[in-house]
């Protein structure tokens, strides 16, 4: 079993803090994907600092798209063996980049140890966030496939395609709606990543 440190980058301290507590065996940073100085300054010493006793790779994101970090944190968080203790670190970086990665471990909050917060002020402690997820019934699971993949023109139409009941469609929708996973018949961003 091995440790899985997931997190975003721009300044090393964050990253450094994080390997130090946890002496993970392997790290996947999430930068940007036209990287600035900053974050490429940080990732070579961070690869030059830790690079020896652990295996660091980088993947690349949108900056500014959630969904897009979501679901390429949510690929990572599926390519690591299931008896591996994952951990994700979203201090550093930008914030929609942070949001992006917190929500991947929502989507996979089965599969991840901890996700933790590194304060700025010196001597502060490591916050530790909730691992919280999205409680779907297979129902609503399967309205959000079928709405994703779109192609209807009605309700009445979705509910043909998706074979249930049309009551039992409009309660999954408004219900989706009040979650803020749907909105006028299309997935919003937090659908998307529900989805994943």
């Amino acid at each position: 079993m091995a440790k899985v440190l997931i997190a975003t980058l721009y300044g090393p301290d964050p990253i450094l803090v994080a390997a130090n507590k946890l002496g993970p065996d392997r790290m996947v940073l999430l930068i940007d994907s036209e990287p600035s100085k900053m974050q490429t300054d940080s990732l070579e010493l961070i690869k030059s600092s830790l690079g020896r006793v652990i295996d660091v790779k980088t993947v690349k994101t949108a900056v500014y798209d959630i969904v897009d970090v979501a679901r390429k944190a949510v690929e990572v968080i599926d390519m690591q063996p299931k008896d591996d203790e994952i951990y994700v670190n979203i201090t550093s970086g930008r914030k929609t980049k942070a949001i992006g990665l917190l929500f991947a471990a929502y989507a996979r909050y089965s599969h991840v140890k901890k996700i933790m917060y590194f304060p700025e002020e010196k001597g502060s402690s490591v916050v530790y966030l909730p691992k919280l997820q999205f409680q779907l019934n297979e129902s609503q699971k399967r309205v959000l496939e079928y709405m994703e993949k779109g192609g209807f023109s009605s309700l009445m139409e979705l509910s043909e395609t998706i074979d249930i009941s049309r009551a039992m469609l409009y309660r999954n929708i408004r219900e989706l709606e009040e979650m803020g996973l749907v909105e006028e018949l299309k997935l919003t961003d937090a659908g998307k990543i529900a989805r994943l």
